[in-house]
């Protein structure tokens, strides 16, 4: 078994020190010496030729530097944050006189491509060292402070876990906040002003993930005169496929997404007939993985980034964002999915995110506890959450139908009824939530005899119905009754255009994944549908458009 220390801190042999000769420039630094300080952005690869640099935490609330790791020559610094264009949250300071080698950020590409060996080695250390970072005194760079009850709380970590960012939640229902309560109490900060976020640079007082995202950098900047060869609406499973191989086959690829990378697939607990995984993979880890090897491969991401116009240009496509920003672009591929729709209960938006969820991920799985907990739908997305709950949790599936055999697969099935801890109730719906603070308890009516009765829950997990995102195209192009969007056969073909796969009706416009008329619902799908366009969009861009 490795050492994830050896995975995380590689030295570098002599052989591959040689070979790095022919990228970058040699710069030497004196003592105490910054590379970089927190809220900067990271844009070299450097390698210790001679001397040493030590990473360092500066704790926001103490104003103290902590040191976190030191390294010497035939080490290389740096993490995710040089792909992703994150501002740092460590600093790195010399100790000593120090000679690198620096590389700049094409530099490095290159280098990757040229001499996969290094190249690899660099990639693998830095998805080491974010996962070290997390667990470590690294994570409190950044900390979340807000309720467990919160929802704004839980889009925040989500949104965060999704992004790979090392952090640390303290919930404020929680007895060991002491020092953190003075802190915030110092500033003048008060229940009604959190959540909070501290970073190394700043205290925000109840940010949305876009502001979250704009002061990690993460948000999208402007670059004037830029055309895209492909833009990706949608970071699910098709999304991700689309990126990676756009970007894999030399397209200057753009990957946008309202939320944040996962779609639907990234809110599963575990998916279990996805090829190549035969004890599953949870959604999270499979989109992560598909993100981090899209930027790899040189796709940018940006999220938060909601797309709300679209337009023809000479060029192609421009797209409007909702802060008035433009992006135009060759070609564009749409992979925004769907989402579940909203139980139609009064009061529903008041327990969102403290008691009624739309994933079931280990951060709804914690703030739930041991239940009880109620999902409402039978399909797969549903069977999954049903089975991750139960590992802690009473679950009570409801469906409206008789069984569920009908919309879910066989090997669900059966675990659920081998399951103790998994209720199913036919026949039923939810009809009203309950609860001060956070959700307490729900109405259930039975279809069958019409009687009503009320239960203990703190959660209720909605899987029901798939309402496609296809607002922000208004009638640009053609849609199906349901909002699905219309591809390639389903397009009424003209003398001067005859779409190709996954085509729309707007030449170099596509569609594909959960939001494509007639797509199997399936995360492999997704992803076969997502890799074959790059193919239709290579063959459009060829003849012009």
């Amino acid at each position: 078994m490795t050492n994830p220390l050896d995975d995380a801190f590689p030295d570098l042999t002599t052989a591959q020190l040689e070979r790095l000769e022919a990228y970058g420039h040699v710069e030497q630094l004196a003592t105490d010496a910054f590379l970089i300080r927190e809220g900067e952005v990271y844009t070299h690869f450097d390698v210790i030729l001679d001397g040493q640099v030590d990473v360092l935490r500066h704790d926001t609330v103490s104003r103290e530097d902590t040191v976190i790791a030191s390294h010497g020559a035939g080490r290389f610094l740096g993490e995710l944050g040089l792909l992703t264009g994150q501002r740092a949250f460590l600093r790195l300071r010399t100790s000593r006189p120090t000679t690198l080698r620096r590389l700049n950020l094409d530099e490095f590409r290159q280098l990757s491509v040229s001499d996969p060996d290094i190249g690899d080695l660099a990639f693998s250390a830095f998805v080491a060292r974010r996962e070290l970072l997390k667990g470590k005194a690294a994570a409190s760079s950044l900390r979340v402070v807000g309720s467990r009850f919160s929802k704004l709380v839980l889009e925040l970590r989500s949104w965060l876990r999704h992004q790979q960012i090392a952090h640390t939640w303290i919930d404020l229902d929680s007895e060991e906040v002491r020092e953190v309560r003075d802190f915030l109490n110092a500033l003048g900060i008060g229940p009604a002003d959190t959540p909070v976020v501290i970073t190394s640079t700043a205290v925000l007082r109840t940010p949305t993930v876009g502001e979250l995202a704009e002061h990690l950098g993460l948000t999208y900047q402007p670059s004037e005169g830029r055309v895209y060869d492909l833009v990706v609406v949608g970071a699910g499973p098709a999304g991700l496929a689309s990126a990676v191989y756009g970007a894999s086959e030399g397209l200057d690829t753009l990957l946008l997404d309202r939320v944040g990378v996962g779609g639907q697939a990234g809110a599963s607990s575990r998916i279990e007939n996805y090829v190549g995984f035969p004890t599953g993979i949870s959604g999270g880890d499979l989109v992560e993985r598909a993100a981090l090897q899209a930027q790899r491969l040189g796709a940018h991401i940006n999220s938060p980034c909601e797309v709300v116009a679209v337009h023809p240009v000479c060029e192609g496509y421009r797209l409007t964002l909702t802060d008035g920003a433009e992006i135009i672009t060759r070609s564009v591929i749409a992979a925004l999915g769907v989402q579940y729709r909203k139980l139609p209960i009064d009061g529903m938006e008041r327990f969102e995110g403290n008691g009624v969820y739309y994933a079931a991920t280990d951060l709804e799985a914690r703030v739930c506890g041991t239940g009880p907990v109620t999902v409402v739908g039978g399909g797969n997305s549903a069977g999954q959450a049903a089975l991750y709950l139960a590992r802690e949790a009473q679950v009570t599936i409801a469906i409206r139908g008789d069984d569920l055999t009908k919309s879910m697969s066989a090997y669900l099935i059966d675990r659920i009824e081998q399951s103790p801890n998994i209720t199913v109730d036919v026949h039923s719906e939810v009809v009203a939530l309950h609860g001060g603070k956070h959700l307490e308890s729900i109405t259930v009516r039975s279809n069958a005899s019409g009687d009503s009765t009320d239960r203990e829950c703190v959660g209720v997990f909605c899987f029901v119905g798939a309402v496609p995102f296809t607002d922000w195209l208004g009638d640009f192009v053609a849609l199906d009754a349901r909002g699905f969007v219309l591809t390639d056969s389903d397009v009424v073909r003209g003398p001067a255009f005859s779409p190709l796969p996954y085509e729309t009706s707007r030449p170099g416009f596509f569609a594909v994944g959960d939001v494509r008329a007639r797509s199997t619902k399936r995360v492999a799908a997704a992803v076969g549908e997502g890799s074959s366009a790059v193919r239709s969009v290579h063959e459009r861009l060829a003849v012009g458009g």
